[in-house]
């Protein structure tokens, strides 16, 4: 993926023009990898790749919520469904951001010293992505971070919506039932 970009950036400039490239992925591809559990498992991502080949060029941008619905499946293969996220957990960054108490906001962390040394300490950070556990959410979901050395920016949506499929499957619909949602965490 990386080559990739690299080679479209490339071919534009070749052609005297001053391109930009904007990579949508889930935060786990597009942070950068050396500020979380990741690197220690020895594993790279877009994020880490592309600030290493272009320091100044690079901006990292992620998201957090903490609560909402999603659509994402049970398991590889499995068919997507309509699922309710679990309030942050305990000492995340979604209930850091949930605390501040506005429902929205952007934070932009690159240029603020102050707010770097505030948001280096090491606290977990969901990744949710095609495939979503509530039941094993803090050992499927769940990893430590330091988020002003892994993005940016954070765009935080205390509440977010599921996308919703354009032919919606009655599983879709049905989501995940009432009485298998915990009430009480």
């Amino acid at each position: 993926m990386v080559d990739t970009l690299d080679n479209l950036m490339s071919h534009f400039t070749q052609h005297g023009e001053k391109p930009k490239a904007i990579v949508w992925a889930h935060n786990s591809h597009l942070g950068d990898a050396r500020a979380t559990d990741m690197s220690r498992r020895g594993e790279l991502n877009v994020g880490q790749l592309m600030r290493e080949r272009h320091p100044e060029e690079v901006i990292n941008v992620g998201f957090t919520t903490y609560s909402g619905t999603v659509t994402a499946a049970s398991d590889w293969g499995d068919p997507a469904e309509l699922k309710r996220v679990r309030p942050g957990m305990q000492d995340s960054y979604e209930e850091l951001f949930h605390e501040v108490d506005i429902p929205n906001f952007l934070l932009t962390i690159r240029d603020h010293r102050h707010l770097r040394r505030q948001l280096a300490k090491p606290l977990l950070e969901r990744a949710i992505g095609v495939i979503y556990r509530p039941e094993t959410e803090r050992w499927s979901h769940y990893f430590h971070a330091r988020l002003s050395e892994q993005f940016d920016a954070v765009i935080h949506f205390d509440e977010t919506r599921a996308v919703e499929p354009l032919e919606r499957s009655s599983h879709w619909e049905k989501g995940e039932l009432p009485e298998t949602y915990p009430s009480a965490m």
